[in-house]
């Protein structure tokens, strides 16, 4: 039987979406500066995937991402997030931390900003490990 490969389901400056085999979506950020548009339609078009495979799962590589700006910070925690939970079913977010230090100081004031929310993150060094727990903990 053919092994299932990965697809992109969209990309843009931004970054890649990755639809996995496994059952979960693969947001990679691309190094260097974001615009807002295509920021905000990265994080959509992953809010739709999620609905459209009834997927809850996302490993976000941030390992080439620049820090998340203040109103990019704002957007995610007061809209896409809740959003993204509540209406899409986003439940679980292992994120491969960014090598820039100030990324990752943006990542944990996200997540700190939303924990009141019915979802989790995970922070991993290693990617194998972030894929090993989001596949341990699909549905």
């Amino acid at each position: 039987m053919p092994q299932a490969t990965r697809s992109i389901y969209f990309e843009n400056s931004i970054g890649r979406l990755w639809e996995e085999p496994e059952g979960y979506l693969r947001l990679e950020y691309k190094p260097g500066p974001r615009e807002t548009v295509q920021f905000r339609a990265m994080l959509t078009h992953t809010a739709q995937a999620l609905s459209r495979h009834h997927w809850s799962n996302i490993l976000v590589d941030q390992r080439q991402m620049t820090p998340f700006s203040p109103t990019e910070q704002t957007w995610m925690a007061g809209e896409w997030l809740p959003k993204a939970v509540h209406e899409h079913g986003y439940r679980r977010g292992a994120v491969v931390v960014a090598q820039n230090v100030f990324a990752r100081l943006a990542m944990t004031q996200l997540v700190l900003s939303t924990r009141d929310l019915p979802h989790t993150y995970r922070t991993f060094e290693d990617e194998s490990a972030a894929v090993a727990w989001l596949v341990g903990m699909k549905n």
